[in-house]
């Protein structure tokens, strides 16, 4: 398959210089480490030359991508599947029965397998994919997968590989040392040997980072929870991702914004996963316009066009903040970051002093009002349920109209669809008892 008709697939007219760089260091016989903002087309830039190597005639799995979340997985599954390739990919992750991952190879033979560490190591140690065909592996998000705690599902998932020929490293920050078990070719202090790997650094390119707004917002109180009420009803309908640092900290948040009547949702690793699927689909279809995350979203979630990234607390270090931040201005979009700062807090020092305040005027707007509802329906992909299905029955028996429809998602057993809130309760109410393509199920809204 040519290069061009992939990018036509991908609606891309031309790659940007990162991903031409990338797509030519390839093709060098040596590992490549590659660091690039958030947002600037990392996944395109090493799926592309991928899948122009890949063996057509080989249905046995010829490269493994490892990612440190469920999340990214499916991204860069829903990526590849968008270039319209011959090639079969799957992702693999905890959180749902590995048994089912196995009988999903057993039928479609993937040539790419897209999966988390931990996952990965289960099949592996159970045989459900012969590992010796193995030929490349990537490693997306690799300072995080290289962190404390992943350090030895990785060499353990790495040492079961025993033909690698290729290693691709990819971030958007760099690490201190990267470890020998990776095999990309380093010194015994975790140096990369420059004749062997061949590092790509575009992590100071100006990806949407003259296009990013950074304010700081005084808080008089310690707890900055009216302040940040204060702030994202000046900033209404606009989407915001607001990050904390506590996995109890996003649930007192977002209690207390919903307590005021302002629509939001949260994101969080202890959730269920269907629960995370819920309420990043709402943050997506602008059902929810703010979702309270902790650093889980800051990485590997594929959500366009967020006009602000708020920092309720200060983050961690200098990679948090750039990875947090990545989630907005991304391109040529433009987009504002605020860091709220409580009395006794001061901005990080890689920061810089001379980020300007941004004034909340005296009267706060009123939250405001939700246009989009989330409605879901029990049945998906494996029910034969499409897309055209889903608005041919909203059309004629919920009687709405093309306006009244926003984003829809048929997902393999269930479905999600953006509908204006002042149809909801009508439609429900239509469509009572009724059967989507001969099947009964379960339609309500999305809460």
């Amino acid at each position: 398959m040519e290069q061009s008709e992939i990018l036509k697939n991908l609606k891309i007219e031309e790659l940007n210089p990162m991903q031409l760089a990338t797509l030519e260091a390839y093709g060098v016989d040596k590992n490549l480490v590659l660091l690039s903002p958030t947002g600037s087309g990392k996944t395109i830039a090493f799926l592309l030359p991928l899948v122009l190597r890949l063996q057509a005639e080989n249905e046995d799995v010829q490269a493994v991508v490892l990612v440190p979340s469920r999340e990214l997985a499916l991204q860069i599954e829903t990526v590849f599947k968008q270039m319209g390739t011959p090639f079969r990919v799957m992702s693999c992750y905890g959180g749902r029965p590995a048994m089912d991952e196995h009988r999903t190879m057993n039928g479609i033979h993937p040539q790419v397998i897209v999966g988390t560490p931990g996952r990965m190591n289960d099949h592996l140690q159970k045989r459900n994919f012969n590992a010796k065909t193995v030929t490349t592996l990537i490693i997306d998000e690799f300072d995080k997968c290289l962190e404390f705690g992943f350090q030895d599902e990785m060499s353990e998932v790495i040492g079961q590989l025993p033909s690698l020929r290729k290693r691709v490293l990819l971030s958007a920050t760099d690490a201190d040392e990267i470890p020998q078990f990776t095999g990309v070719a380093t010194t015994e202090e975790g140096k990369l040997l420059k004749n062997k790997v061949i590092k790509l650094d575009f992590s100071q390119s100006n990806y949407g980072a003259t296009n990013l707004m950074l304010q700081v917002v005084p808080s008089p109180e310690k707890d900055k929870l009216e302040t940040l009420y204060r702030l994202l009803c000046q900033l209404g309908n606009q989407t915001s991702l607001v990050f904390v640092n506590y996995r109890e900290s996003v649930e007192r948040v977002t209690g207390y914004l919903q307590a005021k009547r302002f629509p939001c949702d949260m994101f969080h690793g202890g959730m269920e996963q269907d629960d995370r699927e819920r309420s990043l689909y709402k943050f997506r279809n602008g059902t929810c316009p703010v979702l309270i995350s902790t650093d889980l979203a800051a990485r590997g979630l594929d959500i366009p066009g967020i006009d602000n990234v708020i920092h309720y607390h200060l983050p961690v270090n200098e990679e948090s903040f750039t990875h947090r931040n990545g989630r907005t201005a991304r391109w040529d979009a433009t987009g504002s970051a605020y860091m709220i700062l409580g009395p006794e807090e001061h901005l990080p020092d890689y920061v810089g002093a001379d980020a300007p305040v941004y004034e909340l005027p005296e009267e706060t707007p009123k939250p405001p009002k939700q246009e989009w509802a989330t409605i879901y329906i029990g049945r998906g992909k494996k029910d034969k349920l499409n897309k055209v299905d889903v608005v041919g029955f909203f059309y004629k028996k919920g009687r709405l109209d093309r306006n009244d429809l926003g984003q829809v998602d048929v997902k393999d057993h269930y479905a999600f669809i953006a509908v204006k809130r002042a149809k909801v309760n009508q439609l429900l109410k239509l469509v009572a008892g009724e059967k989507i393509k001969g099947m009964r199920t379960i339609i309500e809204e999305a809460i």
